[in-house]
């Protein structure tokens, strides 16, 4: 299998550079898809011959993770390690990771390498035939693994003699558990090894005869989410990790919808049909699938909806949010509740003057909010409607007078003006949210509310490219226009959710204004483009 994979690159790569700079012909096209589908075949033959085996009494110990188990069935508890933080000191503890299969190698039928990255560091993981433990089975499953693949892997730490020259981490797991959270396609588009080889390296192996694959800037930049898991590229990131988050900035030209539907703003981009962005989601996913951890970007927001509301805009500033995720959509609610909390404790804290400033002319009463946001889930806010005589579709969205009406019965029960509502009927999401694992008219996302108004839609968004492109055929999306957000999670995308907050509207409702365009400085509504 290795062979078959390696061959593979290296026959990919070469058509990939003889093709770059000019597009491919029909001829050249087909060549490259058979190409590609004879990796496939060789890669689910390989795979099916693991499964095929004689049964094996191991078999709990290692194997693909199905879809169910990473919608956010459930919280275990369990506890991951950072690779970055692998080190003597945890010597034979027991430790979980999670991170992509950089490097496999088999060493005969009882033995198996596996170079495990994770935010720019890496660990070496050892595979050893062991009663009990790891059986012949497992090596080979191991050896099978796609490149880039997302595994977790759990196994207990060890300190070789010799110095690991593969790897940052100058420790090793010796495994005894092994799973394929998500699966990268046999032959990646680019071998991460081969970008980030420097210029200066490949020169020198070319003066003493040695051949390497120098990946050109076209290849790169059409591959970009796999460009940006080299080392180089991950400096950045590796100096912000202590805030937990990276500032990005994405492009507000697309050629395609981000959120569905038709609000969307449409233009003419050099001849070709384009829009301007509802929002930065496509790419801060594919900046999740580049191994970015957990992302942020404050920019501008489109929006073409004809809506002449106090707390609509056309055009708003976006607060966004991608990170991944280990279990459960719950984690995303819990960086929104520390980070909002820690915000109006801040607010309420440090800005006396100016909030008593804008109460002179607009007179408010201090914001309630708890020390541990209030979550409840849709079902539970249809209950307390129907309670108070408030009938609702109960798979259908909230409108602005039913959402005013729950804040307040919320305030009423719980003392608390703002509040998580989750579980919302899939019907009424994006295209990108996960459907919940026990009940698919129901999907892993929520909606946030300050007195009573949504400031903030987040989800677990969906990782595997064939479902993702099923929902957005469902959502009536031409999937051709995100043909490129779709194939950036066929090459092993972590579980991740977010989410995005409309800034203006945060200020408004925090500060009890009626309209949202007393807090933008130049508002763009369906009626104003000027000044």
């Amino acid at each position: 299998m290795a062979d078959v994979s390696k061959e593979g690159v290296e026959g990919a790569m070469e058509e990939e550079e003889a093709a770059a700079g000019k597009k491919l012909s029909k001829k050249e096209a087909a060549k490259l898809e058979r190409q590609r589908k004879r990796q496939e075949h060789a890669a689910a033959a390989a795979l099916s011959a693991v499964s095929i085996e004689e049964a094996d009494p191991l078999a709990t110990n290692y194997g693909d993770v199905p879809l169910i188990e990473l919608q956010s069935k459930a919280v275990t508890g369990r506890k991951w390690t950072e690779v970055a933080d692998l080190n003597e000191e945890l010597k034979d503890q027991v430790v979980l990771i999670r991170g992509r299969a950089q490097t496999i190698r088999a060493v005969g039928k009882k033995m198996a390498f596996l170079v495990v990255r994770e935010k720019g560091f890496t660990v070496q993981c050892v595979l050893t035939v062991t009663p009990d433990v790891v059986s012949g089975q497992m090596v080979k499953y191991a050896a099978a693994l796609s490149k880039e693949s997302i595994i977790d892997v759990e196994g207990v730490i060890s300190v070789p003699k010799d110095p690991i020259k593969g790897a940052s981490q100058q420790v090793e797991v010796q495994v005894r558990k092994l799973y394929c959270v998500s699966k990268a396609i046999p032959i990646l588009p680019i071998n991460i090894e081969d970008a980030a080889r420097s210029d200066a390296e490949i020169e020198k192996a070319e003066q003493a005869g040695e051949k390497l694959v120098r990946v050109n800037q076209d290849t790169r930049l059409n591959n970009r989410f796999l460009d940006l898991r080299t080392p180089a590229n991950q400096l950045f990131r590796q100096f912000l990790l202590s805030e937990g988050c990276i500032e990005i900035h994405t492009p507000k030209l697309i050629p395609g919808s981000s959120e569905g539907g038709s609000a969307v703003f449409k233009l003419e981009y050099k001849g070709q049909p384009a829009c301007l962005a509802q929002s930065p989601q496509l790419h801060k996913q594919m900046a999740i699938c580049a191994d970015f951890g957990r992302v942020f970007e404050i920019g501008p927001v489109f929006r073409a909806e004809d809506s002449f509301t106090h707390r609509h805009l056309c055009e708003f500033v976006g607060l966004d949010v991608e990170m991944e995720i280990k279990e459960h959509y719950s984690e995303v609610m819990d960086v929104v509740d520390r980070l909002f909390v820690s915000m109006f404790d801040s607010i309420n804290q440090n800005c006396k003057k100016e909030l008593d400033a804008i109460g002179r002319q607009y007179p408010f009463e201090p914001l309630k909010y708890l020390p541990k946001t209030l979550r409840l889930t849709f079902e539970e806010g249809i209950q307390i409607l129907k309670e108070a005589g408030v009938e609702v579709d109960p798979l259908g969205d909230l409108n602005t007078e039913t959402e005013r009406k729950l804040g307040q019965l919320v305030f009423e029960k719980y003392g608390t003006e703002f509040y998580i509502l989750h579980r919302y009927p899939l019907a009424v999401r994006p295209f990108y949210t996960m459907p919940c694992y026990d009940n698919p008219a129901y999907s892993n996302s929520f909606d946030v509310f300050i007195r009573g108004e949504e400031i903030i839609s987040g989800a677990q968004r969906v990782h595997a490219p064939e479902l993702l492109a099923q929902r957005a055929e469902s959502c009536g999306i031409d999937v051709r226009t995100i043909s490129t957000y779709i194939d950036s999670f066929r090459c092993g995308a972590p579980i991740h959710g977010g989410f995005g907050v409309g800034l203006e509207r945060v200020v408004m409702l925090y500060c009890a204004l009626n309209n949202v365009r007393k807090t933008s400085l130049f508002p763009r509504d369906p009626q104003r483009l000027a000044p």
